[in-house]
């Protein structure tokens, strides 16, 4: 053992004499598990909590909404936290990939299915050989999944690829108060109500009118064909679906809308068509006064109305009453705009030297801006307290190990609230503010996994609970690992840029490399929101850094190697 410590002490030494040799400012990064006061006899490992300073910055639904048509995913529901009620609804086009088309002779609608799957990932098979879900994309209080009332419109408003007044140069925005602009709101979204029907029960074929609450759950569905009959009496199965909201619709308004049009020019090509059938608006309401929130995959392609129809055989068949069936497909897409309605309001505190409270909130809610080294002018020092710590860490040839910002949920206010842990975002995103990037180390996360409560998990550390072991325990404190960053202003002169938080739906939606932008802000040339923060609705308070508890305040901690000769 002592052999060890005698090379690992040489070792050690060796490193910084190098480090110093090659450049005085090129620090490595020397993490603290391999370098510590156990094995450095010349040179220290030490730490120094530093100042920041924190701002809510919400956003008013009616001046500042947020950008919503560039989500790529699609929200719909009823959530209920702290900050009140939000309520998601959405409006998609449609789209079809066989224009002009010729669905045959004595057309006959056997049934007209929405669907729009759910996330989910596949656990089993049943004792009846069936497959087994688990649903990724649904917040609902409790262990039960709420249902909520759909009603679907046929949409009368017709949805921009570009920007008028930008000179059609630039796509066009749409923001989450169902709005283009400031001067132009989106109105006439509600025309035709859809009525929802399913199979009478007793004949098995007939429709009846059923009413528009949907049953969320996590089982998938099997497809039958209703014309045919098996050797043993029962309907064969054409094929099976994930977990997904499925609706059968009333077939006269498709009868009307899409087969009576064969040979029009409205069903020609897509430009014809969009402005033509300008898509279907969901509107989601509360059920029994309750509800969850969806998270849906609508690019997926088993996003769609599928029209099934049989009809006659073409006349290569001997039997000239034969029938055979089809489907005529309408995908969503490929432009998606989501609208929600809040209650969120936030009373911002006017103080320059930063809040005693951080509110978060997801969707049409806040983010907050940080000011590393609390940005101010030393008035001893002649320079600012970021120029300070610069200068201090250069002349006493520190070596980073480790930067962290921390920061603590606010329990008073969350527990006088009753408010449930399982509200509690799992994850925050920090980023570049002004350049509307992720920070450097976002990119070096070697933690990205397929599963995005463990992407990036070093650099933007979960939420730390009471109990570990259950992730419905109540919430204490986040750690933001951001040694790199404070590395890239050390060693690279990088500008102290203000950083934005935001709570997170997906830390992986952030990637650039994934071709997310994020979100404007109406009214603001500076802002925009993270896009995993515009499609999740939960939100939390955490301690600012005037927070009256002072163990509590938000905090810069950096752990660091200084040579004691």
């Amino acid at each position: 053992m002592k052999k060890n410590r005698i090379a690992l002490q040489i070792i050690a030494f060796t490193l910084i004499v190098i480090t110093f040799i090659a450049c005085d400012k090129d620090y490595a990064n020397l993490e603290s598990d391999v370098i510590n006061n156990d094995v450095a006899t010349n040179f220290d490992i030490l730490s120094k909590q530093y100042d920041v300073i924190t701002k809510t910055k919400a956003f008013d639904p009616i001046l500042n909404p947020v950008q919503t048509n560039n989500l790529g995913l699609s929200t719909l529901g009823v959530y209920d936290d702290i900050y009140g009620r939000t309520t998601s609804s959405f409006v998609t086009q449609l789209t079809t990939s066989t224009y002009d088309p010729n669905f045959g002779d004595d057309v006959q609608i056997d049934s007209v299915v929405v669907t729009i799957p759910y996330y989910s990932t596949v656990t089993g098979v049943d004792d009846d050989g069936n497959t087994t879900y688990e649903i990724d994309s649904v917040i609902s209080k409790g262990d039960s999944y709420k249902s909520i009332v759909l009603r679907i419109f046929e949409n009368n408003y017709f949805i921009r690829d570009f920007d008028p007044n930008a000179g059609f140069n630039e796509n066009q925005a749409y923001f989450s108060n169902k709005s283009a602009s400031t001067s132009e709101m989106i109105t006439n979204l509600e025309g035709e109500e859809l009525t929802f029907v399913d199979y009478d029960d007793e004949t098995g074929t007939d429709m009846t009118v059923v009413g528009n609450v949907i049953d969320i759950n996590n089982n998938g569905h099997v497809l039958k064909d209703v014309n045919n009959l098996d050797d043993n009496g029962n309907k064969p199965i054409l094929f099976s679906q994930a977990p997904a909201i499925r609706v059968m619709l009333e077939p006269t308004f498709w009868q009307n809308k899409i087969i009576d049009k064969e040979g029009d020019i409205d069903l020609s090509n897509q430009n014809n068509f969009l402005e033509y059938f300008r898509g279907l608006y969901f509107k989601a309401e509360a059920y029994n006064d309750d509800g969850s929130f969806l998270i849906l995959d609508t690019n997926n392609n088993s996003a769609n109305v599928t029209i099934y129809y049989n009809r006659l055989t073409p006349s290569t068949s001997d039997d000239a009453d034969e029938r055979d069936t089809a489907a005529f497909v309408l995908n969503f897409g490929p432009n998606k705009i989501n609208f929600l309605e809040t209650d969120f309001t936030v009373n911002e505190e006017e103080s320059d030297t930063g809040d005693s409270k951080i509110y978060l909130k997801g969707g049409q809610g806040s983010v907050a801006k940080i000011k590393l080294f609390d940005g101010f002018y030393d008035e001893e020092a002649g320079i600012t307290n970021f120029e300070k710590f610069r200068d201090e860490f250069e002349s006493s040839k520190r070596l980073v190990n480790e930067a962290n910002l921390v920061f603590y949920v606010d329990r008073d206010l969350l527990d006088s609230a009753n408010e449930d842990p399982n509200n509690e975002p799992n994850r925050l995103y920090l980023y570049d503010i002004d350049n509307k990037t992720p920070l450097i180390d976002y990119y070096l996360d070697a933690t990205n996994t397929n599963l995005p409560s463990f992407s990036k998990y070093n650099h933007l550390g979960a939420l730390e609970r009471v109990d570990e072991d259950d992730p419905s325990s109540k919430g204490v404190k986040y750690k933001l690992k951001i040694t790199e960053h404070i590395n890239n202003l050390l060693l690279r002169d990088s500008t102290n840029v203000e950083l934005g938080l935001a709570v997170s739906l997906n830390i992986n939606l952030e990637d650039p490399s994934l071709g997310f932008t994020q979100s404007k802000v109406q009214g603001s040339d500076e802002l925009a929101v993270p896009v995993s923060s515009v499609l999740t609705p939960r939100g939390t308070i955490l301690h600012g850094n005037n927070s009256e508890n002072e163990d509590k305040k938000v905090y810069l901690e950096i752990y660091y190697t200084e040579p004691n000769n």
